[in-house]
């Protein structure tokens, strides 16, 4: 081994890790230093925890004869057969007993104790180290306080007590980065998760003082579900959470499939907005996403009466006007959202659709806007909308609407 090559990569994982390299880039750059020192791995593995609401974590996987490093997301390890090949794990083993590195020679039998190694033993390894460096309680990444990394060699007799010693050196320094990097990608997600997509953005571009906001045009979408209350009154109560995200999931992927950007979930409700830099292209879209939000709401409820589950049907308001994108709150409480009479007239004309019956309408401004970038229009009168000074005319699609 050469020990000077060795120092050099704990200084460039550092280096790498502060300065916000992805996964991918440092485990790559990582391995392949090991290797130019003199380690003879052939595989190296990194999985760390993550605050997401699909993931439970993800894994970076290096491999010395496949041309490119891959990150794979993992769901939740305490339930089904997930947690049973979790339990028959290193890692595992790692986490329920005193020791911070495990050892393993690469045999059938070894194989039978943790399932984890099966693909490593029939890719004709020889040894495995498995290595976990923790973190204090304080500092847990989701349910983990820990970064797991594995390493594996195919050299007949494996890894030598240096090598090994070597591997457990450095590993605090990958540990370090790897946070770094995980942190950063747990922040985003979960910006973009409760904020939306470009409000998360813009607050973790450092856009996070109060008042701070920009005047845009925008096409508003306000939606909200039939008869919800009546249905969370006579529904069972154990019904009403996955009812509700049964219809967000169909409404808000609608809304994201066409480049729209949801900023709140408000009961049954959802706000939200189409950059208007292009007016017609921007109303385009929204009108896309109401279709889609139909065919989705339309296979929602196909398969909830099957089920013998309460179904429903989404109401839409559409509008475009100027507001205004930013902070409003509190000094120690924000929201990064959509003011001005737009996002009100938005709410206004949504709440029209039970008085007129359409299950979608438009303002006039928004029909105007759109042009002929979208499909005809037909118009179902002028109406006084509550709190404004004026009525306007409201349209729906022509020939049936969404």
């Amino acid at each position: 081994m050469d020990e000077a090559k060795l120092l050099e990569l704990s200084a460039w994982i550092t280096k790498a890790g502060l300065a916000g390299r992805s996964e991918i880039e440092m485990l790559d750059g990582y391995c392949e230093r090991l290797r130019a020192a003199g380690l003879p791995v052939a595989g190296g593995t990194v999985v760390i925890d993550t605050l997401h609401p699909l993931y439970e974590g993800h894994a970076i996987r290096w491999f010395r004869d496949q041309p490119e490093t891959k990150r794979t997301e993992y769901g939740r390890t305490n339930r089904g057969e997930a947690s049973e090949t979790y339990r028959r794990s290193i890692y595992y083993r790692l986490l329920m007993g005193s020791e911070t590195h495990l050892r393993c020679r690469l045999t059938p039998e070894a194989v039978v104790e943790y399932s984890n190694l099966e693909s490593s033993l029939k890719a004709g390894m020889t040894d495995y180290l498995g290595i976990m460096n923790k973190f204090a309680a304080e500092g847990t990444v989701g349910d983990m306080d820990c970064v797991y990394s594995g390493w594996e060699t195919d050299r007949p007799e494996g890894f030598s007590e240096a090598e090994v010693l070597a591997l457990r050196r450095l590993s605090p320094f990958l540990a370090m980065a790897m946070k770094c990097a995980s942190l950063a990608r747990i922040a985003q997600a979960l910006v973009e998760t409760y904020l939306g997509r470009e409000a998360g953005r813009q607050v973790l571009s450092g856009r996070i003082e109060r008042g701070i906001a920009d005047r845009i045009e925008a096409v508003l979408w306000f939606s909200d579900l039939r008869g919800f209350t009546r249905i969370t009154d006579s529904a069972e109560p154990a019904h009403i959470i996955p009812l509700l995200n049964d219809y967000a999931e169909a409404i808000v992927s609608a809304i994201q499939a066409e480049g729209g950007d949801v900023l709140k979930l408000i009961g049954d409700g959802v706000l939200a907005m189409f950059p208007a830099e292009e007016r017609g292209k921007a109303c385009a879209a929204a009108i896309a996403a109401a279709t889609g939000a139909r065919d989705r709401v339309a296979a929602l409820n196909e398969r909830r009466r099957a089920e013998t589950l309460p179904v429903t049907e989404m109401y839409l308001g559409l509008h475009i006007g100027e507001v205004f994108f930013g902070n409003v709150g509190s000094p120690n409480r924000l929201d990064f959202t959509v003011v001005g009479p737009a996002v009100n007239e938005a709410s206004r004309i949504a709440a029209m659709c039970r008085a007129v019956d359409q299950p979608l309408l438009l303002s006039a401004a928004f029909a105007a806007a759109l042009g002929n970038a979208g499909p005809p229009l037909a118009s179902v009168g002028r109406y006084a909308l509550r709190g404004l000074r004026h009525s306007q005319e409201l349209f729906t699609l022509d020939r049936g609407g969404v």
